[in-house]
C-alpha cells in the first residue's frame, strides 16, 4: 500500500514545509498514540539530534503521545542507534527519532524503531497514517501519559558501546582525531574512545543548533583528513548528525570509506576464526569492494540504496554485516541498525588486534573510479523515459561490461543521483557528465 506521509525512513524535509511542521507533528505523535493505546497503555522514547527545532518537535510529540494516553520518556539528544537501543533495554512500544540525519540544520524528519530496535513494520506504519486523517481527541485527565526524563541515557549508551567491543579492549597508545559533526555523538563518541585509553583529539562537538553538518561531518570530512595529518594522529573518525554513519581518514589523510571499513570489518572476523558468511552492500557499493570480499571468500549480495533494504537482505540471508559506502554500517552482531560508534569500535579493534596500519588493512580493496552526481530536480521525473533509457543504454555500451550505470531518486531530498562506475576515471568522468547533463535537461 503506497504511503502518503512516509517515506523510507520516516518523514522529512524543510522545517515549517509539508509534514515538517509543529501542527502536523503534534497530529503524528497523536495518532502514534492511538495505534498503540489498543494494545493498552505503552510508553514511547523520544531522542533527538542537536538542530535548534529539535525542542520544539519534540515538546509536539510529547503532547500528542500524552493526548492519546501514552507515557513517554525523554532522552534529550541522543545518537540514532543509541535511541534504538534504549528503545529495547527500556522495553518501550516504540522508539521516535527527531533527527534529518546527515541535512543540513533547516531540515528535520520523524522516524521510528520498533520494540525490539529495528523499523517499524508495514502494518504499523499504515496503520498510523490511517489514525492521521481522523479527528484528534484527547482521554480524560486521568488517563493521560506521563513523561520524564532519562537523566543517564548517554552513560546507559556510552557503557553499551564499550561492551561490543573485545573483552579487555584497550586504545591506550592510539591517537584519534574524533569528528562529531556537531551532531548527536558530540557528548557520546568522545568519552567511549578515551575511556578505553585512546588519546582523541575532538572536533565538531561544539553543536549551537544551527552548526549540524556544517562544514563537518563524515559527509564534509576535508578538515578532519587534514587534522589527522596536523596532528600525526593514527587516523580519524567522522560521524554524521544523528551518529548512524561512520567514515575515516588513515594516517595519511586519506578517506576511508563504508565500503573499505566493511572489508576491515569481514576481514578482522576471518582472522580471529569467527564466521563471516557473506556482507550485503547496495547499489552504490564499489566493484573493487565486491571483488575483495570474494577473493576472501566471503558472499556479496546488493540491496536497493537505503539502510532498510540493506537489514532487510540481510534477514533474508541470515547474515550479520552489511552497510552502505556512505558509512552507515550495521553490526548484526551487537546491534539492529547502523550505528557508528559501534562499527567504528570494531575497525579500531582491528588495527589494535591485527597490529596493522588502517592504509594495510584497507590496501586490499582496490576500488573502481566511481563518481556521483547530484541533479536537483523541481519534481518527481520518470527514470524510465525513453530518451533517458536510450542514453544510459549508450553509456553501458561504452562501459563494454567493466562497469556500472546507476540512476535513482533520492529518498529524502529532491534529487536524481547519477552514478557510474569503470576502470578508466577519465571515461568515468565523461560518461557521468553526460548523463547528469541528460537528466538536467529532461527535468527542466
Amino acid at each position: 500500500m503506497a504511503r502518503k506521509y512516509f517515506g523510507t525512513d520516516g518523514v522529512r524535509g524543510r522545517v515549517g514545509e509539508g509534514a515538517i511542521t509543529p501542527e502536523f507533528v503534534l497530529k503524528l505523535g497523536w495518532a502514534v498514540g492511538q495505534v498503540f493505546a489498543r494494545e493498552g497503555r505503552s510508553k514511547v522514547l523520544i531522542g533527538k539530534d542537536t538542530r535548534i527545532s529539535g525542542y520544539m518537535f519534540e515538546s509536539a510529540l510529547e503532547a500528542g503521545l500524552v493526548a492519546a494516553g501514552v507515557d513517554v520518556l525523554l532522552l534529550g539528544p541522543m545518537p540514532t542507534p543509541a535511541i534504538a537501543y534504549l528503545t529495547r533495554t527500556f522495553q518501550a512500544r516504540a522508539g521516535i527519532v527527531i533527527s534529518a540525519s546527515h541535512n543540513p540544520y533547516y531540515d528535520n524528519g520523524i522516524k521510528f524503531f520498533s520494540a525490539d530496535g529495528t523499523k517499524l513494520p508495514d502494518e504499523l506504519e499504515i496503520a498510523i497514517e490511517e489514525a492521521i486523517d481522523i479527528s484528534m481527541t484527547t482521554v480524560e485527565s486521568a488517563k493521560l501519559g506521563k513523561v520524564r526524563r532519562i537523566d543517564d541515557a548517554a552513560g546507559r549508551y556510552i557503557e553499551y558501546c564499550k561492551s561490543t567491543g573485545q573483552t579487555g579492549l584497550s586504545l591506550a597508545g592510539l591517537k584519534i582525531v574524533l569528528d562529531c559533526a556537531n551532531g548527536a555523538t558530540y557528548h557520546v563518541a568522545p568519552a567511549v574512545f578515551s575511556e578505553l585509553g585512546a588519546q582523541t583529539i575532538v572536533m565538531g562537538a561544539n553543536p549551537d543548533g544551527l552548526n549540524i553538518n556544517a562544514g563537518v561531518g563524515s559527509t564534509h570530512p576535508a578538515d578532519m583528513q587534514a587534522r589527522v595529518v596536523q596532528e600525526c594522529a593514527d587516523f580519524g573518525i567522522a560521524f554524521d548528525g544523528d551518529g548512524d554513519r561512520v567514515v575515516f581518514a588513515d594516517a595519511s589523510g586519506e578517506l576511508v570509506d563504508g565500503d573499505e571499513l566493511l572489508y576491515i570489518i569481514a576481514a578482522e572476523q576471518l582472522r580471529r576464526g569467527e564466521r563471516c558468511e557473506g556482507v550485503v552492500g547496495t547499489l552504490m557499493s564499489n566493484l573493487g569492494f565486491e571483488l575483495a570480499l570474494k577473493a576472501l571468500g566471503v558472499s556479496f549480495e546488493r540491496a536497493q540504496v537505503g539502510d532498510r533494504y540493506v537489514k532487510e537482505r540481510m534477514n533474508a540471508l541470515g547474515w550479520a554485516l552489511g552497510g552502505e559506502n556512505s558509512g552507515h554500517i550495521i553490526c548484526g552482531d551487537v546491534s539492529t541498525t547502523g550505528d557508528g560508534i559501534v562499527a567504528a569500535l570494531k575497525v579500531v579493534q582491528a588495527v589494535r588486534a591485527s597490529g596493522k596500519s588502517l592504509l594495510e588493512l584497507r590496501a586490499p580493496v582496490k576500488k573502481f573510479p566511481q563518481i556521483m552526481q547530484n541533479i536537483r530536480i523541481q519534481k518527481p521525473m520518470d527514470l524510465n523515459h525513453s530518451e533517458l533509457r536510450a542514453a544510459v543504454g549508450q553509456v553501458e555500451l561504452e562501459l563494454a561490461g567493466r562497469g556500472r550505470v546507476l540512476l535513482r531518486a533520492s529518498g529524502t531530498e529532491p534529487l536524481v543521483r547519477v552514478m557510474v562506475e569503470g576502470e578508466n576515471g577519465a571515461q568515468v568522468a565523461d560518461l557521468c557528465q553526460r548523463l547528469s547533463d541528460k537528466v538536467q535537461k529532461l527535468s527542466s
